[in-house]
């Protein structure tokens, strides 16, 4: 991992913080943290099991900023916390789960492409989002037909398309912030 106090080019955001260690514990638990939190943002869709949130957002822009093995271990920390009992996840249910098993998938691979330069421009940052969000479908998508009966066209009816402009919108908000963020700190 690049370190930006030795003078090499810092990999992700969260490398231009200094105190490696105890950056890397509180990034990692905030992340993990702001997951949970962001799935409080939760409005019932009818028709489906699965509500809207703002995990996702969380979910992307964690794996950017923190690069894959801190995003990594922070969705398996909120993944570990939610199956233990701690209210971290939007529904109580299995039929979310399988998108909540996606986030440490989708954050890994933002977080690797964010540490090749996918994070510092907006349409490397929107593809790098789009991967992200691809990655939570095809694990919630599959998990949504076991848990519920469904089949495959009825799970993507539930499972994807009420989500698509949200998810979109999303992917758009980090395209525009992530290179800002970048561009703010000089080394963009």
């Amino acid at each position: 991992m690049a370190n930006a106090a030795v003078g090499t080019r810092p990999a992700v955001l969260s490398d231009l913080i200094p105190g490696r260690l105890a950056r890397d514990i509180a990034l990692i638990a905030g992340a993990a943290l702001l997951t949970g939190l962001s799935a409080k943002v939760s409005f019932p869709v009818p028709g489906t099991p699965v509500p809207v949130t703002l995990q996702t957002f969380a979910v992307l822009l964690s794996g950017a900023a923190l690069g894959l093995h801190r995003a990594a271990i922070s969705m398996a920390l909120y993944l570990l916390a939610g199956l233990a009992g701690v209210p971290l996840f939007a529904a109580a249910g299995d039929a979310t789960l399988g998108y909540v098993v996606g986030f440490f998938l989708a954050a890994s691979v933002v977080g690797a492409l964010a540490g090749k330069g996918g994070d510092r421009t907006v349409w490397r940052t929107a593809g790098t989002m789009a991967v992200g969000t691809v990655l939570i479908y095809a694990i919630g998508v599959p998990w949504l037909m076991v848990a519920t009966g469904m089949n495959l066209p009825s799970a993507i009816t539930a499972g994807v398309v009420p989500f698509l402009i949200g998810d979109g919108l999303k992917v758009l908000v980090a395209a525009g912030l992530l290179p800002a963020a970048w561009k703010l700190t000089g080394r963009g």
